[in-house]
C-alpha cells in the first residue's frame, strides 16, 4: 500500500479531499506524521473515524524500525534498514541489495545521523566499498525520512540527546535521486514538517549536473567529494569526473553566495604519495581561489581491504597517508588561506566509517 510518510503538505491536502475529508485535514495529517510522528492511524484523534478507516484501507504510515544494529568501541552505531522490494531494480536478487545502512555518530555537542539515499551506488569510485555493491534502486522520500525518524525516536525513548545534525553521506549519490531527496528536505525544513534549520543538514555529491538544481532549490549545506584537484588524476579514481569535471563543479559553485548561512566544503581522502604533495596543495589553492569554502581531510580506511568476498574489491593501490603527512598538508593549506581540518574517523571497527557501508549487517 502507498505510504503517507514522505508526502508534502499539498499532497496530503489533495489526499484528504480524495477520501472525503476537508482540505484542512491535510495539515492535521502533516502534524501527526512530522511533528507528533505517530505510527498508528488510530492515534490521529482529530481525524474523523470515517476518515481514519479510509486511511487504513488505502495507506500505511510508512514507518519501520531497523532490523539490526552494531555498536562501535567509540560509541558510533550502525543500523540496517530494509527497503521495499518495489523500489528496487528488477535485476536485484541478493539479500544485501534489499537493505541500506545508516550511521549514528554521537559527540559531546551534537548528535549526527549519516543517511543513505540509494540502495548501493552507481558512481563507481575506485576507493569506495559502497560502490562495489552496485546500484539497486532509489530510496523514496519515505525511506529517507524513516531513517531519521526511527533513530531520533530511539534516542528520545532512551533519554538521549535527539538528533541535531543530518548528513546525507551514506549509500548512494543524493543528486542522482534528487526528486526524493528534495522532497525529504522540504519536509524536514518546512514549518508544516519538522521545521529543522537547513544549517543542520549537509548533502554530499561527487559532482553531477543535477547539483545545480539542488543549489537553486535548497538552502542546505553542500559537501563535494573531490579527492584530487587535477581532472586527469581524479578521472582515474572517480568515473563521474568524465561526466562533470571538478573544474566545472567549482566554476558553478563560484556563482553562488557562501558567506552567509549556507556552506560548501570539499571532502578529501588522503592517500600516501598520491594526492598530498606540494603540487596538489598548490593546485587546490589555485582551483578554489575566491570560493568561500573549507577542506575536510579524511584518512583512508584501509580496513576495507580486509573484508571477505565481494566486500573487498577496493583497489590495493590505495594506502592512507599517515597523520604527519595529513597535518603537513593541512597546515600548508591553512597557512595559505584555505581553511582545512582533519576529520576524525568513527566506527571503522563496525564498517561504519567513510566509504565502508556495504550492508555487512545483512
Amino acid at each position: 500500500m502507498e505510504t503517507l510518510l514522505g508526502k508534502t503538505l499539498s499532497e496530503l491536502q489533495d489526499l484528504a479531499l480524495r477520501i472525503g475529508l476537508p482540505k484542512f485535514a491535510g495539515k492535521q495529517l502533516a502534524e501527526w506524521l512530522y511533528v507528533r510522528r505517530v505510527t498508528d492511524f488510530d492515534a490521529m484523534t482529530n481525524i474523523s473515524l470515517k476518515g481514519r478507516e479510509a486511511l487504513k484501507a488505502n495507506y500505511t504510515v510508512g514507518r519501520h524500525a531497523p532490523v539490526k544494529e552494531a555498536v562501535s568501541v567509540d560509541g558510533t552505531r550502525k543500523y540496517l534498514f530494509a527497503v521495499s522490494n518495489d523500489r528496487l531494480c528488477p535485476a536485484t536478487t541478493n539479500d544485501q541489495s534489499r537493505f541500506v545502512e545508516t550511521v549514528f555518530i554521537p559527540e559531546e555537542d551534537r548528535a549526527t545521523l549519516c543517511v543513505s539515499t540509494q540502495a548501493g551506488c552507481k558512481m563507481g569510485c575506485r576507493f569506495c566499498m559502497t560502490g562495489t555493491l552496485g546500484f539497486h534502486g532509489h530510496l523514496s522520500a519515505a525511506d529517507i525520512l524513516n531513517q531519521v525518524f526511527e533513530i531520533d525516536q530511539q534516542l528520545l525513548t532512551n533519554s538521549q540527546q535527539p538528533l541535531s545534525n543530518l548528513v546525507l553521506m551514506g549509500e548512494g549519490e543524493p543528486m542522482d535521486n534528487l526528486d526524493n531527496v528534495l522532497r525529504a528536505l522540504e519536509i524536514l525544513t518546512s514549518a508544516y514538517g519538522c521545521a529543522w534549520s537547513p544549517k543542520r543538514i549537509t548533502v554530499s555529491t561527487v559532482g553531477i549536473p543535477a547539483m545545480k538544481r539542488f543549489l537553486d532549490e535548497s538552502d542546505c549545506h553542500l559537501a563535494v567529494s573531490m579527492h584530487n584537484p587535477f581532472p586527469a588524476e581524479r578521472a582515474q579514481i572517480m568515473p563521474a569526473e568524465k561526466l562533470y569535471s571538478i573544474t566545472d563543479v567549482v566554476s558553478l559553485l563560484k556563482q553562488y553566495e557562501w558567506s552567509h548561512q549556507r556552506r560548501v566544503s570539499f571532502e578529501y581522502i588522503c592517500w600516501n604519495g598520491q594526492n598530498t604533495s606540494p603540487r596538489h596543495a598548490k593546485e587546490l589553492l589555485r582551483l578554489l581561489k575566491g570560493l568561500n569554502c573549507r577542506i575536510n581531510l579524511i584518512r583512508f580506511h584501509e580496513g576495507v581491504e580486509k573484508v571477505e568476498s565481494q566486500k573487498s574489491k577496493v583497489e590495493s593501490r590505495f594506502v592512507s597517508s599517515d597523520e604527519k603527512q595529513m597535518e603537513c598538508f593541512r597546515d600548508y593549506l591553512t597557512e595559505h588561506g584555505l581553511t582545512t581540518t582533519i576529520r576524525r574517523s568513527r566506527g571503522e571497527d563496525i564498517l561504519a566509517a567513510c566509504g565502508m557501508l556495504v550492508n555487512s549487517l545483512a
